[in-house]
């Protein structure tokens, strides 16, 4: 299983909305005799292409063979074929499962379907380490909202921004190997969310272009002021209802536009409005030794976060809470 988890990290930034997932399969003798994973949305799931792999010289071991799977194999016609049928078709007699899967088309339908055509099926296997790899999906489908991960930068001295109300100007706090680390940070991440003020100041283009993956679906409120030339516009967008809760916002995106997981990359006010509602998973940070004097305050960090982790890349310190 450990190793079916260190496959399943290949699909990183390309399987999502789809979790990562890794599939080994043994022989009777514990030889591995076939690999495989999740590499591309849309694309066959770990268990098709770990029985793929299987040399011809092998195939009349799988009827006595063990598959190790990280997440409960799905029983239902979506971009593919259901993955528990085709391990009852094949006729692997035993089942390891990691984690089960709690999309609403699946949730145990996978376990029960291989169970009952006569499959051995274990569960739990190094458990907590398989949801963790696919937190994001666990928590949008047992939420009903995306993972929501808020993000910012700021001086030593807790700013956003320099200068006085009514006179702010943005300050690059990143360097250029931070700046690809958020990128790929990005690159996990179905879509990213910022403020209309954001839109109009920066104009951002919100892409992963400094990591391979596929850009973000961008994501803002709509409003009179944003401009027809606004980058965000021209590329695969949602424009939310303003005059909706933002829990309710939230829940449109997984239920109408399939989005599992959202980097919140807005200004200090979006940024706390989310805080202020409770719905945040995780937050990052990356802190420069900088100091403004003057600015825009960052958000304190909410109670009841707890670090997960504090990272020194150059002079600046990149720190990692989640919420309780």
């Amino acid at each position: 299983m450990r190793r079916a988890i260190q496959l399943a990290r290949n699909g990183e930034g390309f399987a999502h909305p789809n979790p990562m997932v890794g599939a080994v399969i043994t022989a009777p003798d514990g030889r591995i005799i076939g690999e495989g994973w999740h590499r591309r949305w849309g694309e066959p799931h770990a268990e098709v292409n770990a029985i793929a792999s299987v040399s011809d010289s092998d195939r009349h071991l799988l009827r006595e063979a063990t598959i190790y799977v990280t997440l409960e194999p799905c029983s239902h016609y979506g971009k593919t074929p259901p993955c528990a049928k085709l391990i009852i078709d094949t006729g692997i007699p035993r089942v390891v499962v990691g984690a089960g899967d709690p999309f609403p088309k699946v949730a145990g339908h996978g376990i029960r379907m291989m169970r009952e055509a006569g499959i051995e099926v274990t569960e739990g296997v190094l458990a907590e380490e398989c949801r963790a790899l696919n937190e994001r999906f666990m928590t949008a489908h047992t939420l009903g909202r995306p993972f929501i991960q808020l993000k910012w930068a700021q001086s030593a001295d807790g700013k956003m921004a320099a200068g006085t109300p009514g006179h702010m100007h943005p300050v690059k706090f990143s360097s250029p190997v931070t700046s690809v680390l958020m990128h790929r940070e990005r690159a996990a991440a179905d879509a990213i969310l910022v403020g209309t003020d954001t839109v109009i100041i920066d104009n951002p283009s919100l892409t992963v272009r400094l990591w391979p993956g596929a850009d973000p679906l961008k994501v803002t409120w709509v409003s009179t002021r944003l401009p027809s030339d606004a980058r965000i516009l021209n590329e695969r967008h949602v424009l939310l209802d303003p005059t909706l809760p933002l829990e309710e916002s939230m829940k449109v995106l997984y239920r109408d536009h399939g989005v599992t997981s959202l980097m919140v990359e807005g200004g200090a006010a979006t940024l706390r409005s989310f805080i202020e509602s409770g719905l945040w998973d995780e937050i990052r940070t990356e802190t420069s030794p900088d100091i403004l004097g003057q600015g825009a305050d960052a958000p304190a960090i909410p109670s009841g976060a707890h670090e997960t982790e504090v990272t020194t890349v150059g002079k600046n310190r990149i720190r990692i809470v989640k919420k309780t």
